[in-house]
């Protein structure tokens, strides 16, 4: 791994896209506790340094996705702001902001957010047959495209869209817990992006990255290879970056 300071995700060699469905990247910040939220939301667990970190992955990718619980508790955006990652999505043509995503079966989004009423980038919302029709038409009036899954399939038939209809070649996911579980449970992660910020929060029944209905099973587990680990002097974070590699507990 590399013995830099500095981590830097401006050019990163990705994994290719695959027929069916993106290279998807998922990031996500924790306290050294496992912990993902605190008093219900991410802010507050990483520092300016890490939220630059989230900028550079950004400037990688086609699409921004988040689930519904995220996009209520702490909004939702695919922006990138800095003029110089925006140069460096021109430079390989795909200049501005990527397209932002989220995913909801209930169909309760609050529609005065920005992923809603924002001009800086284009935005797609995926619901499924169980979505109620007043809040499908409800959010179809808000401007923002629209696309209907088959239940009981969903994640699957969206990364299938995003593919296939969409073009997108590279997915970063922002959350939350639960989509980052049916996406490792469909074997559908390629990296794994974390920052471990120097924080216990300690609580009971608080998310950690990844959250699932399922019981685990050590045949079943997801084994990742690490890329790199940083540490921040200043912050006190370590940035770590994860390729999965396959199947299976280390030790059964």
């Amino acid at each position: 791994m590399p013995g830099t300071t500095r981590s830097d995700y401006t050019r990163l060699n990705l994994p290719r896209a695959r027929d069916d469905r993106p290279c998807v990247l998922v990031n996500m910040v924790t306290s050294l506790d496992g912990k993902a939220v605190i008093e219900g939301t991410e802010r507050g667990l990483g520092s300016a340094a890490d939220a630059r970190l989230m900028q550079e992955l950004r400037s990688n990718v086609d699409m921004v996705l988040n689930g519904a619980g995220t996009l209520r508790a702490s909004g939702s955006s695919s922006r990138v702001d800095d003029a110089d990652l925006l140069a460096l999505r021109a430079e390989r043509g795909t200049p501005g902001s990527p397209l932002a995503a989220v995913l909801s079966g209930s169909g309760d989004l609050p529609l005065e957010r920005p992923f809603f009423t924002s001009a800086a980038f284009d935005a797609v919302v995926y619901l499924t047959e169980r979505t109620p029709q007043k809040r499908v038409e409800a959010i179809a009036a808000t401007g923002r495209r629209v696309v209907m899954l088959e239940a009981g399939d969903e994640v699957r038939s969206m990364l299938r869209h995003m593919r296939r209809e969409l073009a997108v070649g590279v997915l970063l996911v922002e959350g939350g817990p639960r989509l980052n579980g049916e996406l490792f449970e469909l074997g559908a992660v390629d990296e794994l992006f974390l920052t471990l910020s120097p924080l216990v929060v300690g609580g009971h029944h608080l998310p950690t990255a990844v959250e699932g209905a399922r019981a685990p099973a050590l045949d079943t587990v997801t084994r990742l290879e690490p890329l790199s680990a940083v540490p921040n002097p200043e912050t006190g974070e370590l940035y770590l970056r994860y390729r999965v590699s396959g199947r299976g507990a280390l030790m059964r």
